[in-house]
This record gives C-alpha cells, sequence and structure tokens, in this order.
C-alpha cells in the first residue's frame, strides 16, 4: 500500500480513514489560553504531554511559557528527552531495578529531573538507586479527594518527606496531587497543613504542584499551589465540553472516518473501531460524537468497526463511502493509537508529526 500519511497540501476530504486530525489554529488558542490564565494568576503552567506525546506540540507550550513538561512514564520521558526536553517532572512511583537503572542514566542527562513518592518503599528504592552520583528532587504525592495513589494525610506527608530529605542522593522538592474535579479546597486545606508542618521541621517545600485539566480554569483557587498541570485541554474533547471547561469551537481533535456498511435502515458501520477511537466511555453511553448527526449514536467498537445506531436521526442519513468526522470522548488515547498526527488549517494539511512517545507504557 502507499503511504497513508498525506503530504502538505492535501485536502481533509481526501485525507485516508480512519484519521484523526487537529486543527492548528483551535490548538494555538488552547495554548495561548491556557498559558495566559496561569500567567495572570502567578502560577508555573507544567503542560502533561501524554495528550499529545508529540515533540513539536510541546514545544509549543514551552515557547508559550511552560516551565517544564510532565511526563507519566519513564520511556515517555526518555522519548522527550531524546527530543532536546530538560525539564521534565514524571508523575509515576518509580520502583523494580531496571526501571531505577533506567532513571538514573535519564537523570545524568536531563538538566532537572523530578518524580515522585507515596510510599516508603518507593523512597527507599529511590535512596538506594541514587546514592552516588546527580541527586534525583522528589515531591510527595498527596491524596486530596482524588481516590487513586497519594498519601492520605497532611502528617504522612511530612513524615515521607522527611525521610526524602534525610536520605543520601535524594532531594525533597515539594508536594503533588491530582485531585478531584471541583476540589479547590480541599487541596488548599491539605496544603496548607502540610506546609506548617514541614515549616515546624525546618523542611522547605519550594514546589506545590496541583494538576487536571478538568479544574485548570480554577487553578486561582489553591493559592498555595506554585504550578498547575494539565494535558487534555491542548486538544480538548467531548468529556471536557461536558465539563464545561471549553465549548465546542474549543475542540482542536476530530477522528475522520467513513462509513463502509448500511446493513439496515437504522444502522451505519463505520471504519474506525477501537484501534482508532478510544473505548473510554468516561461516563458517556457511546463512543463518541458524529458531526452533524447529534441523534446518532456510535453503540460499539469492534477491533476495525463502529456500529453507529441512527433510529433517533430525522433528515439525509449517510450513505456508504460518505466521509464523516467524529468527536473522541477523551482525546488522550487516540493520540496513543497512532503513529503520526495530521495537522490542518481551513482543512487543508499542514503538516505529519511524528507521535514519539507513542507506545511509551514502561
Amino acid at each position: 500500500m502507499t503511504n497513508p500519511w498525506p503530504a502538505v497540501g492535501t485536502r481533509l476530504r481526501d485525507v485516508l480513514t480512519p484519521m484523526p486530525v487537529i486543527d492548528e489554529d483551535r490548538l494555538a488558542a488552547n495554548i495561548a489560553r491556557a498559558q495566559a490564565y496561569m500567567d495572570a494568576h502567578g502560577k508555573g503552567f507544567r503542560p502533561h504531554i501524554k495528550t499529545h506525546k508529540i515533540a513539536a506540540v510541546a514545544r509549543a507550550q514551552i515557547e508559550a511559557g511552560a516551565v517544564g513538561i510532565n511526563c507519566q512514564k519513564l520511556t515517555e520521558a526518555e522519548a522527550f528527552a531524546d527530543a532536546g526536553f530538560d525539564d521534565i517532572l514524571i508523575t509515576y512511583n518509580m520502583l523494580g531495578a531496571q526501571r531505577l537503572s533506567g532513571l538514573r542514566a535519564l537523570n545524568e542527562r536531563v538538566g532537572r529531573l523530578t518524580v515522585v513518592a507515596d510510599s516508603q518503599t518507593t523512597v527507599q528504592g529511590l535512596a538506594a538507586a541514587f546514592a552516588e552520583g546527580k541527586p534525583l528532587s522528589v515531591l510527595v504525592e498527596c491524596d486530596t479527594g482524588g481516590g487513586r495513589v497519594g498519601v492520605q494525610t497532611p502528617q504522612a506527608a511530612a513524615e515521607l518527606a522527611a525521610q526524602i530529605a534525610a536520605a543520601k542522593g535524594l532531594r525533597f522538592h515539594g508536594l503533588l496531587t491530582y485531585p478531584a474535579m471541583g476540589g479547590a479546597a480541599a487541596v488548599e486545606a491539605f496544603l496548607q497543613a502540610a506546609l506548617a508542618l514541614l515549616a515546624a521541621q525546618n523542611i522547605a517545600c519550594p514546589v506545590r504542584s496541583n494538576g487536571g485539566s478538568p479544574d485548570l480554569w480554577r487553578a486561582h483557587l489553591v493559592p498555595s499551589a506554585t504550578e498547575h498541570r494539565a494535558g487534555t485541554y491542548v486538544y480538548n474533547d467531548r468529556s471536557m465540553v461536558r465539563a464545561g471547561e471549553c465549548g465546542r469551537q474549543d475542540i482542536a481533535m476530530r477522528v475522520l472516518v467513513t462509513v463502509v456498511s448500511r446493513p439496515t435502515p437504522t444502522r451505519a458501520v463505520l471504519d474506525a473501531g477501537s484501534k482508532a477511537l478510544t473505548s473510554d466511555l468516561l461516563g458517556f453511553s457511546d463512543y463518541g460524537e458524529i458531526e452533524g448527526l447529534p441523534a446518532a449514536r456510535i453503540v460499539s467498537l469492534s477491533e476495525e468497526h463502529a456500529v453507529v445506531d441512527l433510529s433517533a436521526c430525522t433528515g439525509a442519513l449517510p450513505s456508504v463511502g460518505d466521509p464523516l468526522a467524529v468527536i473522541p470522548n477523551h482525546t488522550c488515547v487516540v493520540s496513543n493509537l497512532f503513529e503520526r498526527m495530521v495537522f490542518h488549517r481551513n482543512g487543508i494539511v499542514t503538516r505529519v508529526e511524528p507521535v514519539v512517545a507513542r507506545g511509551t507504557v514502561w
């Protein structure tokens, strides 16, 4: 088969499907808007690159004023270090000899590398791996209501911080949380209590990192936080519109698809299954929104097909061969399904960028 990636200047209607495409103007506006908000409120902004996994997009975020980038896994951070990024936070507990060996090598070649820990076991592993050589900066991860990882109390945060500060080769660098949506008050209360306990031990806490695109525009409600992390905002998606964090005009990603079958009057089948559209529901009852067909529902995904229920639709319905565009429920997962991402302006392809951190799950 010929190269599936379109040349610059190709019209979107001539792009091979399924294909995710990014609107250049919406992308740029999303980056500028978020950075302007953080600047206005005196917060450092650290974008989470798991949404796009593309070096060129991360550079645009840094050029706009971001203080550094946030990665989720070691191999993701390695891919961005290879691309020249020099201030990287990895928000994942680093465990195991192989991973710690890679982390130590990464620390030697990155100007500023920071990791998180939420247990004594994690801290002990880091301390053993970094007893010699360049010290490693560590943030204590705190559960302020998100119900995922993190120490459970400010007291536990202060105790783990003291262990990090006392460990040879480690530097306690601050606190970090990924809270529940709408949890600003809980985050602020937790941080204030933890900061008081740290101050009583004369332990400096230079970084207080808050996070999440769903609460991006409420970052100012956590005055104790010094920086905010967010990823989805850069493209936005269906879930972000539902949360009220953006409008439909702010969604930069669409997945272009083609109708490949109309087996019944109320059913259409698309050429984009679980390998092109995320299977994340995120509280929705279907697998994405088809533009121009708001009553249509993508009711199931197999690997290569999406089944669409048209029974509630009125007016003209799509035929076999018709192009459509899907707004995904969760844009971050779509990025990890493709080797490259197609960008366009006004329906004309402007560039094709490699997804440099695709598949970096270790």
